[in-house]
């Protein structure tokens, strides 16, 4: 197995902790045995994201989405089934239990979740305070009496 040391990058950046836990996470395999159910991310606008699961057999009071920070936890649990009396020959459909943690960029909250055919359909979108984003700072003329006021008091 491979191995990268991030070291040298960490020891010239302050509050960057959170990047180094994702990246160890990532390069561990902390998220194997995370492919049921299978999901797809996908980009639909500027700020806006879509992650899709593949929930057949669930229904909306069988699935869970809790959002804390910048993770989302998404559960599934099924509730018993009526299958008492019934010999599978081949049961091919899934039917267990999952649960599934995704972690968002800063500013990422979900906007809504709906399901149908089997899909589970979380939209994801970027909402950035207005305290955050760029402003722009108008620059004026400086009047010539307090130029000489600044080159007196120096």
């Amino acid at each position: 197995m491979r191995t990268y040391d991030f070291s040298p990058l960490f020891r010239s950046t302050v509050g960057f902790d959170r990047v180094s836990r994702l990246l160890d996470a990532a390069l561990q395999g902390a998220d194997s045995g995370q492919g049921y159910p299978p999901y797809n991310i996908a980009k639909v606008g500027e700020d806006q994201y879509r992650i899709t699961m593949a929930v057949a057999g669930f229904t909306e009071a069988d699935v869970e989405l809790v959002q804390q920070e910048n993770t989302l936890l998404v559960r599934g649990r099924r509730a018993e089934s009526d299958d008492e009396g019934v010999s599978y020959l081949h049961r091919g459909i899934a039917s267990r239990s999952f649960e599934h943690r995704f972690q968002l960029a800063d500013h990422i909250q979900v906007s809504g979740a709906s399901l149908e055919n089997g899909l589970l359909d979380i939209q994801l979108v970027r909402e950035v305070p207005e305290a955050k984003k760029p402003r722009v700072i108008s620059v004026r003329r400086a009047d010539a009496d307090t130029s000489a006021q600044i080159s007196h008091a120096a």
